[in-house]
């Protein structure tokens, strides 16, 4: 910590929560304009549509997948990896 006492299992989930926190809104931009560029594809009908459809219906998928990875699922396991690193750390001192 920085006042000079040793980082707790507390200090940590506060840090990843800030963390986590402050990503949101990033995160949920990126994914707002990267749908909203696909989705005149996906709903679009016409010469090609059908083709085009396939081609981004993946694509609509891993940005929701990734969105819900960089803001859940990340910060989760940092947590958990940091921890176990703090209560190693305490046990030596």
């Amino acid at each position: 910590a920085r006042d000079g006492r040793p980082l707790t299992a507390e200090d940590v989930h506060a840090a990843v929560l800030a963390g986590a926190g402050r990503r949101v809104r990033p995160v949920a931009m990126t994914a707002a304009a990267l749908l909203a560029g696909l989705l005149p594809i996906m709903l679009g009908e016409g010469t090609g549509a059908e083709v085009m459809r396939r081609i981004a219906a993946p694509m609509f998928g891993g940005i929701l997948g990734a969105t819900a990875l960089a803001l859940a699922v990340v910060p989760a396991l940092f947590l958990l990896w940091q921890r176990r690193t703090v209560a190693k750390s305490s046990l030596r001192a």
